[in-house]
């Protein structure tokens, strides 16, 4: 079963998590094979952590987002952890366009009903796929990680009235740096 996870930034927590990095880091070398990942921003401050990837249950995917040594000390003001379908069949080391070059983004969109597709070139995309209920039957909505001119036009590969709140966060290939 694939799983999105979003740990969402506590404000004043970006000496904590930088302290708490390599402890990350190892923790995250538990899980080999992730479909994505790495952090979220807002200019040039870290706001949060995505993660995407294959665990045998939900359970196991409570415990991954809620062992994580970051969640452990604080330093994270809420968690996405959400059951997802990888619609590209791929990681984001498969992205033809690679780690580097052009504007990165996390775009979540929140709704219910009938799944919505996401719009624009497929080849710009780095990992997508519908948010859903724990069995897996509910859509609740859409992420999609991407390469984009800007915000706005990360943003544009949601239709707006299909959602209730659409985010977009700046996001770059995570892991450990060479």
């Amino acid at each position: 079963m694939e799983f999105f996870c979003y740990h969402r930034d506590r404000p004043g927590s970006a000496s904590l998590r930088s302290e708490l990095l390599e402890e990350h880091w190892s923790y995250m070398d538990r899980f080999p094979g992730m479909i994505a990942r790495g952090p979220t921003f807002d200019g040039d401050t870290p706001t949060g952590s995505v993660h995407v990837l294959d665990l045998p249950d939900p359970a196991a995917a409570r415990a991954f987002a809620f062992d994580e040594p970051g969640y452990q000390a604080g330093a994270y003001r809420d968690v996405l952890l959400r059951r997802w379908r990888n619609d590209l069949g791929r990681t984001m080391g498969d992205f033809p366009g690679g780690r580097t070059g052009g504007n990165r983004y996390l775009v979540l969109g929140f709704g219910s009903g009938e799944p919505a597709e996401v719009a624009g070139p497929r080849e710009e995309l780095i990992a997508c796929g519908p948010l859903l209920s724990d069995n897996g039957v509910a859509w609740l909505g859409t992420a999609v990680l991407l390469r984009a001119p800007d915000a706005e036009a990360a943003r544009a590969v949601l239709t707006a009235e299909r959602y209730d709140a659409i985010e977009v966060h700046r996001w770059r290939f995570g892991g450990r740096q060479a």
